[in-house]
């Protein structure tokens, strides 16, 4: 068949049921109004009854010829209360027809990959915080970074006076970041400066800047990196290591006026 203008969507119908709680009586009460017996479909012992022969039906009324006993299982369908729609009943469409893996619920979304994954959340926990002022440390030894400042700390997870580090509350996959000015205390002797990870005391990832020559004062260092986190037990700090050709070295604070040379930050990330 042709249509002018658009197709109309497909319908679908859904029908009301109602479940009685039987006695001796010939009489119960519906749940919705009919017009009469004929807009309903009724059920006692799973055998559907004859409208206007085993029943008869008026507004809100139903009456039976044959009163029911106390065990009889009877039901009815309201065949005059379909509703229309063009969405899917809720809970009709499954898994097989949506072509997806995984668990569908309130919380979450249908990926790429036709697969479902959570939604939702606050990347929580996060913190940033950077180094108020210039630290001293000694040349060619992997130094913590004291980030000292915190500009933000959503779960009060990081530890910016004695530890220097993140011990996150909740389990998950974490992103880092965190950058540094690397500064020789000589002018022109710095070949090399290197920022690491650190998780629960051990180098997990590095990134290092080098000049093979023409040895410079300072150099910007940054590194990012993801991993698991435990959130009862692990933590993360931030080292560096200069090499200055002897003498010492610095982490930087403010370099050009940036007031943000040296920082450390990250968050959970949603998964």
């Amino acid at each position: 068949m042709s249509y002018l203008g658009n197709k109309p969507a497909l319908a679908y119908t859904s029908f009301t049921k109602q479940d009685f709680t039987t006695s001796a009586t010939t009489s119960y009460t519906l749940d919705h109004a009919v017009a009469n017996q004929n807009e309903l479909a009724l059920f006692i012992n799973f055998v559907r009854q004859e409208p206007g022969t085993a029943y008869s039906a008026s507004n809100t009324s139903l009456t039976l010829t044959s009163a029911t006993s106390a065990s009889d299982d009877m039901y009815c369908v309201f065949l005059g209360k379909a509703v229309q729609t063009v969405n899917p009943p809720s809970g009709s469409v499954g898994l097989s027809q949506l072509t997806a893996t995984g668990t569908k619920d309130a919380t979450t979304f249908l990926r790429g990959d036709n697969t479902f994954a959570s939604a939702g959340g606050d990347m929580t926990p996060a913190f940033f915080g950077y180094l108020s002022a210039d630290q001293t440390i000694t040349d060619n030894v992997w130094t913590k970074v004291e980030i000292n400042t915190e500009e933000f700390d959503t779960d009060s997870d990081y530890d910016n006076s004695t530890n220097y580090r993140f011990t996150p509350t909740t389990s998950g996959k974490y992103f880092f970041y965190a950058s540094s000015c690397l500064r020789s205390g000589t002018n022109s002797t710095l070949k090399s400066g290197r920022l690491a990870f650190y998780k629960n005391g051990s180098a997990l990832y590095g990134g290092k800047s080098e000049l093979s020559t023409n040895y410079g004062v300072s150099q910007q260092v940054t590194l990012t990196a993801s991993f698991e986190m435990n959130g009862s037990s692990d933590y993360v700090e931030l080292y560096g290591l200069v090499d200055n050709q002897g003498g010492s070295s610095k982490f930087e604070s403010d370099y050009g006026g940036t007031n943000r040379s040296t920082f450390f930050g990250g968050y959970k990330i949603i998964t």
